[in-house]
């Protein structure tokens, strides 16, 4: 074993040691202090207590170095050997990652703590070739993502958010995440005064940052046809001028040298005028609010564009048409009411009435589908899906990117032809843009 080899031993062996062992291992310390020095890399590189941002700040090099750290196929070799420490180097910065995302400790945490971790968390992303946030907002993916929104949600409920929101200059401290809004809608009835208006506004800004991301994932869809049935307007912007001229040839005088019109030729721009009709149905319990909150926000957005007749309703074990407020997330958001039964014949009754022509309907059913009566609620959305309806079920997230559907009902919609839509956010946005294109 070289020397090299020793060195990135040493450092990886303290790194699990200062995740799994309550005990500093002093000798481990100590000898990382030796090789933190000896290749030129700072000692607050070692000390947890110091943010990625802070040591950046103050070695703007070792940006740089971070940025893509993790990311497969950044070009080293098969058996990491290279000669010159670089290495051990890196190995001593992914420790240093490591540590900070995953050592969180125990007891109260402060909104500047958990806004060091949100920070962290960005440079572990960028150690991964991602953006910022982008890992941890993947609402349907598991494995490491899952582990990081797990780790978020902890930190959240550590602290005494209430007491954070009543105060000002703490509450502008805390960056908006989806962990975050779950435990203010979960909340939010408690709250008053200044610790509710707090709450409103990080909500605001959370709904706001989301909406941006998505909206870019939606791209204008189509108006609509065009309209065959309806006779041209016989305005100058609709006079189709190749087509005159080519229609009045026989009109051209060789003795003038000019062509005479007796007849005008015009395009049909009249549109179909019937608006697709999107039905988004969203069940509120607990395990519900990822899931939730991404696509009440989806469904503004849509409603937005035109020729689409966008309807939003909420349950538990009653139902809330929502479709008034479909256009602003935020009011939509505060109208919910985490927890509680499920039972999605409630909903199902608010929905079918809405189906007027089932071909021009799109029905979004957001739901872990654990249901008091599914037998019934499953023969009411085939006989939906049956009468010309695009169904698409959507599964369930946590806060921590796990997916739970009832493997009942996944196995029924996938017999149907409507299997379960699970993954990215972008496939919704993929399905919903084909069928209303």
């Amino acid at each position: 074993m070289t020397a090299d080899e020793n060195r990135r031993q040493v450092l990886y062996w303290r790194m699990l040691g200062r995740l799994f062992e309550a005990d500093e291992q002093l000798s481990l310390e100590s000898a990382s202090v030796a090789i933190v020095d000896d290749i030129g890399l700072p000692p607050a590189l070692l000390d947890p207590g110091v943010t990625v941002d802070n040591l950046v700040q103050r070695h703007p090099e070792l940006a740089g170095e971070f940025e893509g750290l993790m990311a497969l196929g950044d070009g080293q070799d098969g058996d990491g050997q290279d000669g010159d420490g670089a290495e051990v180097r890196r190995a001593a910065l992914v420790s240093k990652l490591l540590i900070n995302v995953f050592n969180t400790g125990h007891g109260n945490v402060s909104a500047t703590q958990l806004a060091n971790w949100q920070a962290d968390a960005g440079w572990f992303e960028k150690a991964l070739g991602l953006d910022p946030g982008e890992l941890r907002g993947r609402p349907n993916a598991g494995g490491l993502a899952g582990v990081l929104g797990g780790i978020e949600g902890d930190l959240v409920k550590r602290m005494h958010l209430r007491e954070v929101l009543a105060n000002p200059a703490l509450a502008k401290q805390l960056t908006p995440s989806m962990s975050l809004i779950e435990q203010l809608l979960r909340d939010k009835n408690n709250l008053s005064g200044v610790a509710l208006a707090n709450a409103k506004a990080l909500i605001r800004r959370f709904v706001d940052e989301v909406a941006a991301i998505l909206r870019t994932q939606v791209q204008q869809t189509s108006v609509g046809e065009i309209d065959r049935s309806v006779p041209p307007k016989r305005v100058y912007r609709n006079l189709d001028i190749e087509r005159t001229i080519w229609k009045n040839l026989t009109n051209w005088s060789p003795e003038d040298e000019r062509l005479y019109v007796d007849k005008l030729f015009y395009k049909q721009t009249a549109r179909r005028t019937t608006p697709a009709r999107l039905i988004v149905v969203v069940d509120q319990s607990g395990s519900m609010v990822n899931a939730m909150v991404n696509c009440t926000i989806l469904a503004s957005i849509f409603a937005g564009l035109p020729k689409v007749d966008v309807h939003l309703v909420a349950y538990d074990t009653r139902a809330l048409d929502l479709t008034p407020w479909v256009a602003d997330p935020f009011e939509v958001l505060l109208r919910t009411r985490l927890g509680g039964g499920t039972d999605g014949t409630v909903a199902m009754a608010l929905a079918q009435p809405k189906v007027s022509d089932p071909r021009n309907t799109v029905v979004v059913w957001i739901s872990d589908f654990y249901e008091s009566q599914q037998q019934v609620l499953f023969d009411s959305m085939q006989a939906m899906h049956r009468s010309g309806v695009k169904f698409i079920p959507v599964g369930s997230v946590s806060s921590g990117g796990q997916q739970s559907v009832n493997p009942w009902f996944r196995q029924r919609f996938k017999d149907m032809g409507a299997p379960v839509l699970s993954g990215h956010i972008k496939k919704l946005v993929f399905e919903l843009k084909s069928f209303l294109a």
